[in-house]
């Protein structure tokens, strides 16, 4: 590589707004601001208005969330200010010095459309959901997603690197990028989850580059049609609407392929001539057609598997991110069943409340009972035992917890955790039971 193009893949590296700097801690935070639905003001007022309110503050410990302002225009004009401190598990919120920091704002507005579908022939077949982005669908489940491993603000990085290099028009013949995101683990782990909390979350962070984004969800199975040798046009059709939607450069575009290797099973057994060789042209076809979109300088492909043997190398080949989801550790399922706790606490459900610690302060504490700890030790312990569940069963725990061993509200704290611990007990007697049918 000579100099010139050195200096050229220099001046493509991320600027200061490039999520990186989140992993590095530097001082940059996000901002996001939830615009009321009926708000028709310009952003660069709300945004100037919420500058001043956090400059007014001077300073912040950790997130901080905003939802009463003395302010008649952000009153009246906004919903939230969220302010984001960096997603590293281990590392202790800090106090943030709002008049130094490099704060980046993204305003944004819900939309409340819901899920559009995707008809490809004459029998009216659904073969996609669609959303527009920011959507009210979607509101909220990135927070809900709990990891150990730095997997969201890894994805974040990805993402933002993708589209900066589209943007800066870096020569894909010399540096190869394919836009796509492969995650892979067991069933429950909320893979595509966090596909869909993804597709949200960068039509916020980006809210300054796209007006708006676009989520399309592929139902693979109904790429395989009924009648011989139609599924490679179903295909082809299918694209064709995706591509309609990239053609607008103010749209970013999120592709969500959901259980691909439903898809590569299909086309072993073509190769093995199990099944008709219909099955393979599909597969085939839709190889080709995520190299064509990738060229678009809008668009991500996501997609997920449950089963990590069956993904057909193709694919693996064309990921630039393999990343595995695996079930929850004792610290992520203690964080889970914690927001739980709390919301069954502001709904009146657990009363009266109890201060509980989230899983830094009971670090901090070396896991030392005292009166201060009793609560959050006994939800820890519950934590522990539920060490092999799915965090699809963590989060329904809690109210089969009521529907089982308790009655009507509201039901004091300790009687809550007993009943969530018989019913940890129950959900491994119940997975066991499975195993013998």
């Amino acid at each position: 590589m000579d100099t010139n193009q050195v200096l050229a893949l220099q001046n493509a590296l991320p600027s200061s707004t490039d999520l990186k700097m989140e992993a590095q801690n530097l001082n940059v935070y996000h901002v996001e601001v939830l615009q009321s639905p009926c708000s028709t003001v310009r952003r660069i007022q709300i945004k100037e208005k919420v500058l001043d309110l956090l400059y007014a503050k001077k300073s912040a410990f950790g997130d901080l969330m905003i939802q009463e302002f003395e302010d008649p225009f952000l009153a009246q004009n906004v919903q939230y200010v969220a302010l984001y401190d960096i997603d590293l598990p281990g590392i202790e919120k800090k106090v943030i010095d709002l008049c130094t920091a490099s704060l980046f704002v993204h305003i944004f507005q819900l939309n409340t459309d819901g899920a559009g579908t995707e008809e490809l022939d004459e029998e009216n077949l659904s073969a996609a959901s669609h959303w527009l982005l920011p959507s009210f669908d979607f509101h909220g489940l990135w927070d809900t997603l709990v990891y150990d491993d730095v997997i969201k603000s890894r994805l974040l990085n990805y993402a933002s690197t993708t589209l900066m290099f589209s943007d800066k028009a870096v020569d894909s013949n010399i540096i190869s990028w394919n836009k796509v995101v492969l995650l892979h683990g067991p069933p429950g782990t909320g893979k595509t989850s966090l596909c869909k909390a993804l597709a949200q979350k960068l039509s916020i962070r980006f809210s300054d580059r796209y007006t708006h984004g676009q989520l399309v969800e592929i139902n693979s199975h109904s790429l395989f049609s009924k009648w011989f040798s139609e599924s490679g046009k179903l295909v082809m059709k299918m694209f064709q609407k995706i591509q309609e939607l990239m053609d607008d450069p103010h749209a970013l575009v999120c592709v969500l392929i959901d259980e691909v290797e439903s898809l590569t099973a299909a086309r072993k057994s073509s190769m093995n001539g199990v099944e008709p060789s219909d099955a393979i042209r599909v597969v085939n076809a839709l190889l080709t057609q995520l190299d064509q979109i990738k060229k678009y300088p809008n668009v991500l492909i996501l997609t997920t598997s449950n089963i990590t043997g069956a993904i057909d190398l193709a694919f693996v080949d064309r990921a630039d991110i393999k990343q595995y989801i695996g079930p929850p550790s004792v610290r992520a399922i203690y964080t889970i069943y914690l927001s739980c706790i709390k919301e069954l606490m502001k709904c009146g459900i657990i009363s009266p409340t109890q201060p509980l610690m989230d899983i830094r302060g009971l670090e901090a504490t070396r896991f030392i009972e005292n009166g201060a700890t009793y609560h959050s030790l006994y939800l820890y312990k519950i934590a522990s035992k539920s060490l092999g569940l799915s965090g699809r069963s963590l989060r329904k725990l809690p109210f089969l917890a009521h529907a089982l061993y308790l009655q009507g509200s509201p039901v004091a704290l300790e009687s809550y955790f007993e009943a969530m611990s018989q019913t940890v007990d129950r959900q491994f007697q119940e997975n066991e039971d499975l195993t013998k049918i």
